[in-house]
């Protein structure tokens, strides 16, 4: 008897948020898989999920992969660094034994797959034991741009993103250094942000984008927004505009 050949671990990229903003190939990819993976908070649907909802197949598994922790350890943290990654570890087993029955792997991912989402891990994994293909997607700051209605860069402007992770002093350097930016990872980081936009002299130019092409999208300045906690899917833009011509 011949062994079954292995199934294929195709890391989807939904897009932004809006469902219609996915590529037809993701909608096909989702629809033929047997095995549909999902990471999620533990308890929540998952905003992937919610995103391809309408598209899973009801036949499919389902393979939810619940965090062991999100914010309420600092990710520098050994205990976060152990945690996640002996998570992640096991959650591409788990994958390795889906495709090792034969069944084709659908992972869900917001935006797109090779740009700071949980399916790097993934990959780093099991490409090398295992096919593995990549379906690309609209990244939320994309997205977020075009939900503020502002062009990002212009001629030679130089773009940079930025997770709002780093250190004060980090961020602030190199948003002197730039012409338009994008900060991510916002979250509890805001005030650090404010502070080192205030610190390169760009916070008057900077918009505050939450939950771009979804249901209760807000964008306005960030000058104006009012010191508060800050869902996850928001972001921060800076556009450039250093080589428009107007006339």
């Amino acid at each position: 008897m011949n062994a079954v050949a292995p199934g294929t671990l195709y890391g989807v990229g939904l897009g932004p948020g809006d469902p219609e903003l996915m590529t037809l190939k993701a909608a096909r990819i989702i629809a033929s898989a047997s095995v549909i993976a999902h990471f999620r908070k533990a308890g929540r649907p998952g905003h992937a999920r919610t995103i391809a909802a309408d598209i899973i197949p009801k036949s499919a598994i389902e393979a939810c992969l619940e965090y062991p922790v999100t914010t309420e350890i600092n990710f520098h943290d050994a205990g976060y660094i152990d945690a996640i990654r002996d998570f992640y570890s096991t959650s591409a087993d788990r994958l390795k034994r889906h495709l090792d029955d034969g069944h084709n792997v659908a992972l869900l991912c917001e935006g797109d797959p090779f740009f700071y989402g949980s399916f790097l891990h993934m990959y780093d994994r099991i490409k090398a034991t295992h096919p593995v293909a990549v379906i690309p997607g609209i990244t939320g700051m994309s997205g977020c741009w075009t939900a503020a209605d502002t062009p990002i860069t212009y001629g030679d402007d130089v773009l940079t993103v930025l997770p709002g992770t780093l250190d004060a002093a980090s961020l602030t350097a190199r948003l002197k250094d730039t012409d338009a930016a994008v900060i991510m990872k916002v979250g509890r980081n805001l005030e650090k942000i404010r502070r080192a936009l205030r610190d390169a002299g760009r916070l008057n130019d900077a918009i505050y984008v939450e939950r771009g092409t979804m249901h209760g999208e807000r964008v306005l300045p960030l000058s104006s927004l009012d010191a508060q906690p800050v869902p996850y899917f928001s972001i921060i833009l800076l556009p450039g505009g250093r080589g428009r011509r107007i006339t």
